[in-house]
């Protein structure tokens, strides 16, 4: 099961961003599927990302598992490019290959805006996001694991590619709502225009953060229960109370 990579440089330093990223996700990712076919290994899991679909979707629209991949950004461009030399090289060894593409995963234990939002509300902070009307796919870090222990060694995973989701999408304006309740605290959101923070979060050149609050990015995961039996076991609404209690955990302690 192999999950290391080169991912999201906030302060990218490298004159070709592509390049570096294919270092790591590329070159060191085929490096250890070669060694490891070599070695005998049955099954090769590679946690890719979604961001070989693509950035972003229309509201009410998903992407699957068959969508031609789309990815915009160097870090999807090197992943993608891994997910194609495993399958060529799973047609010249007979290793099987699996390739699970998660959206954004969330659990105890968190980091990056997630965390931020956390700390937002738990400090009662007004924020301006009560009229998002988005809809994003979310993966608890149990979710992902279930499916990850079923693909080592189900008969009909191998040489497939799954996307992972909770199965439940929600607007940014509901995920704020849901996650204050997990922390016991009251959700002061104010309602200001979706359009309109996005065009002020634009004009600050900050279009990569306006995108994950204001955007849509949706998942389809029928394939996984089709083909495998798979249904995420965890909820959002339970993922979202384990990593709040996590959260008030280590900040107590």
């Amino acid at each position: 099961m192999h999950a290391s990579a080169r991912v999201h440089v906030m302060n990218e330093s490298a004159q070709d961003p592509l390049v570096e990223f294919r270092k790591v996700n590329v070159e060191g990712t085929l490096n250890l599927a070669r060694q490891a076919a070599a070695a005998g290994v049955k099954r090769f899991i590679f946690i890719s990302s979604i961001k070989v679909n693509g950035e972003a979707t229309l509201p009410g629209k998903s992407f699957s598992a068959e969508d031609v991949p789309a990815p915009v950004e160097a870090y999807g461009v090197s992943k993608l490019e891994a997910e194609q030399g495993l399958y060529e090289l799973a047609e010249s060894t007979g290793m099987a290959v699996v390739i699970i593409r998660p959206v954004l995963v969330y659990g105890p234990g968190v980091k990056a805006n997630f965390l931020s939002m956390m700390r937002w509300l738990s400090r009662g902070i007004p924020l301006p996001l009560g009229a998002i009307h988005n809809r994003r796919s979310l993966v608890a870090l149990d979710n992902l694991i279930s499916l990850i222990v079923l693909c080592i060694d189900h008969p009909r995973a191998a040489n497939q590619t799954f996307l992972v989701s909770d199965g439940e999408d929600v607007s940014t304006t509901d995920l704020l709502r849901k996650l204050a309740c997990a922390l016991g605290k009251p959700a002061r959101l104010l309602p200001v225009p979706g359009w309109l923070l996005q065009g002020i979060a634009e004009l600050l050149g900050r279009r990569s953060l306006s995108q994950r609050l204001f955007g849509s990015l949706q998942v389809d995961i029928s394939k996984n229960q089709a083909l495998l039996g798979w249904k995420p076991p965890v909820s959002l609404d339970q993922g979202l109370r384990l990593t709040a209690q996590h959260f008030l955990e280590s900040r107590n302690s």
